[in-house]
């Protein structure tokens, strides 16, 4: 499974990006997804979860300012990035994981799958 990043780039504290992570065979639908992100001298942490139901959670630093989403197409995964401040400054990663049957389908803690990054810089 390939996934490809784009969107990343460098903005000014208060701007917006948006972050594409696509995949070009098969659809995500049903897939557990999510958005993570590393800044230099830091450990990679997520920033947003998609569940297989669609129901979205985001860590606390990014609450009410970023949004993650799938097209229609249910090909291409968004990370919608509103109010960047300077530490949202980082390298944003995509990951994928098929659920798991567990009395039904759960995500995983983990991701099987993963984009190559794409670089997110916010200046002050």
């Amino acid at each position: 499974v390939q996934l490809v990043e784009s969107g990343g780039g460098s903005v000014q504290s208060g701007g917006s990006l948006r972050l594409s992570c696509a995949r070009s065979e098969y659809s995500f639908s049903g897939w557990c997804m999510g958005w993570f992100r590393q800044a230099p001298g830091t450990e990679r942490g997520e920033v947003a979860r998609l569940d297989r139901d669609g129901s979205a959670t985001y860590a606390d630093s990014v609450k009410g300012r970023f949004t993650i989403s799938l097209d229609s197409a249910k090909k291409t995964l968004y990370l919608e990035m509103n109010s960047l401040k300077p530490e949202d400054t980082a390298m944003y990663s995509c990951a994928a994981d098929i659920p798991v049957y567990s009395g039904g389908y759960v995500c995983r803690d983990g991701y099987e799958y993963w984009g190559q990054g794409t670089q997110v810089t916010v200046s002050s």
